[in-house]
């Protein structure tokens, strides 16, 4: 794979982010914290609705990345999530190559990866490795 530092992927958009999508993603993960889908605990708990799991926002960056570079080639991803996510947002993720290093497999590239809301804030910020 030719991949170099200062290549940029492609933008990729998701959304807007449904109550659906967060449902069905508690259920695929198992996490049901009522937060993520009951209104009036949401609420209770000070938020203005339900927000979405975080993970569902690293599963697209990650889907993102892995379509980008292959899922095969993948040897670490990690994230930090910042910013919460809300029914309506649309997420945007990018990403780009900061370095090429040696290892005992051959060249990983290493990748800064965002998801970013269409306000401009950063939901999850993530670095990962792929042998290239």
């Amino acid at each position: 794979m030719g991949v170099s530092v200062g290549d940029v992927a492609e933008p990729r958009t998701f959304g807007p982010v449904t109550r659906t999508d967060i449902v069905r993603y508690a259920g695929a993960s198992g996490d049901f914290n009522p937060i993520h889908h009951d209104e009036t605990f949401a609420t209770a708990a000070g938020f203005p609705t339900v927000f979405s799991i975080g993970m569902y926002q690293a599963a697209l960056l990650a889907t993102y990345a892995t379509d980008w570079l292959g899922a095969e080639t993948i040897r670490r991803f990690t994230v930090r999530f910042s910013d919460q996510v809300w029914p309506g947002d649309v997420l945007t993720c990018s990403g780009r190559v900061v370095g090429i290093e040696p290892s005992e497999e051959g060249p990983t590239a290493e990748v800064e990866l965002t998801c970013t809301r269409q306000t401009g804030a950063t939901a999850i910020a993530a670095t990962a490795a792929f042998v290239i």
